[in-house]
């Protein structure tokens, strides 16, 4: 992710304490950094990593106005004047904050580490991992709710049954000798047909859960809380798991993408407001490919997020040609500590090139074994997918039967009335 993509800005106040003054300018929040711009000369007076904030607190400065303060590797630096208002920024740069503190000991461990070309592949293939394993949770999901439809299909093809009998009973003449046997016989059977009813929402299953920033609304209701992503739609509780709303996924007419971080999900209505949430949060690019599976056709990327669509939006066999195309070179011409080093009459940057080109005994083994991974979760994915387009041979099926059960039998109604 490119690290100049500018995640939020605010109006404010920075305390220069080398001239004892007020600047005015705007507050810039990146994946990575926190940086302040005065507005007058338009240079950069603050630009610090978001691994070496110590601590984010609201104070007040000369016990009158309100502030936030930033510590940043002994510095203390201080902002003032917030627009909207100070909790807002102080819930995003919290947020983004500890978010980074949670993964920066693996990238800090990674960036240490001289990067080559088996990490690269293995990051590679690692993110193509989690897309499939994200893939194979949403099939996963849809197959439970064919297997569902399927049990609906099954106990009205049942209640199809019991009418059959009470129309056939009814159609009878009064001196018809069974008809005691097809009164009771529904009548039994009844009550053990709706004696255990599923309820699909309480056997629903978690695809993905975030911590995110809502915005419900207005610009100045802003409070942390968590986006839930279920196979029915979507869920959005306060910090207190107290659920604020929940989209269901045909209530949801459109989700916009204003950037990797920050989307908005809305439901219209006719003759009121329309309900609306803004959600921000450092993990949204774990989510937007997730949603992009479930609201295909509902999902708008703006300009801030085009460059991200079209990442997401690329086929896997792009990003898998380079990928496999570089794994099997490399795979096969993996050089052991003894083997020689090539050509003697190489130039140094030929040499120098094919150092980095080269892949270690571990790494090779820990490609191997993300590419066995890969494999099982495809023929996973393919069984499923065989599983589910059988299901919906049997649904349509079942809809068919159902549907000339259901106009046979109000033929047979018409006639009795």
């Amino acid at each position: 992710m490119n690290e100049d993509i500018r995640i939020h800005s605010w109006p404010c106040s920075y305390y220069l304490d080398t001239s004892k003054q007020w600047i005015p300018g705007k507050l810039s929040l990146t994946p990575v950094s926190i940086k302040f711009t005065a507005d007058r000369t338009g240079e950069l007076l603050v630009d610090f990593h978001l691994s070496g904030i110590g601590e984010i607190k609201k104070e007040s400065s000369h016990l009158i106005f309100s502030s936030l303060t930033i510590l940043e590797k002994g510095t203390k630096h201080w902002f003032s004047s917030l627009h909207p208002n100070r909790n807002v920024v102080f819930n995003i740069l919290e947020h983004f904050w500890r978010e980074q503190l949670v993964s920066g000991g693996e990238a800090g461990a990674g960036a240490a580490l001289e990067p080559t070309k088996g990490r690269e592949l293995s990051g590679m293939l690692v993110g193509s991992q989690k897309r499939l394993e994200d893939t194979a949770k949403v099939l996963h999901s849809q197959g439970e709710q064919f297997d569902n439809i399927m049990k609906g299909l099954h106990k009205i093809e049942g209640d199809m049954d019991v009418a059959d009998r009470l129309l056939t009973e009814l159609e009878s003449p009064s001196w018809w000798p069974f008809s005691s046997k097809l009164w009771k016989t529904p009548l039994e059977t009844k009550p053990k047909e709706t004696a255990s009813a599923p309820d699909p929402k309480s056997q629903e299953g978690i695809l993905l859960r975030i911590p995110v920033i809502i915005t419900h609304r207005t610009d100045s209701n802003v409070k942390p809380g968590k986006l839930t992503l279920l196979p029915s739609g979507l869920e959005i509780r306060d910090c207190n798991s107290q659920l604020l709303h929940r989209f269901e996924s045909q209530d949801v007419d459109d989700i916009r993408v204003h950037t990797p971080y920050e989307i908005s999900v809305r439901q219209r209505f006719i003759g009121k407001p329309d309900n609306s949430y803004r959600l921000l949060s450092a993990r949204m690019p774990e989510v937007i490919p997730v949603l992009e599976m479930q609201f295909s056709k509902k999902m708008q990327f703006l300009e801030d997020a085009l460059g991200f669509a079209g990442a997401g939006k690329s086929p896997q066999g792009d990003l898998g040609t380079s990928i496999w195309q570089a794994a099997t070179g490399l795979l096969g011409g993996v050089v052991s500590p003894g083997s020689p080093a090539g050509s003697r009459d190489g130039a140094d940057s030929e040499v120098q090139l094919q150092k980095h080109e080269k892949v270690s005994q571990e790494e090779a083994k820990e490609l191997r074994q993300i590419l066995k991974k890969l494999k099982g979760l495809a023929l996973e994915t393919e069984a499923e997918l065989e599983r589910q387009d059988e299901a919906l041979d049997s649904i349509s099926s079942s809809v068919d039967r159902a549907t000339l059960n259901i106009d046979r039998q109000n033929r047979r109604m018409r006639k009795l009335t």
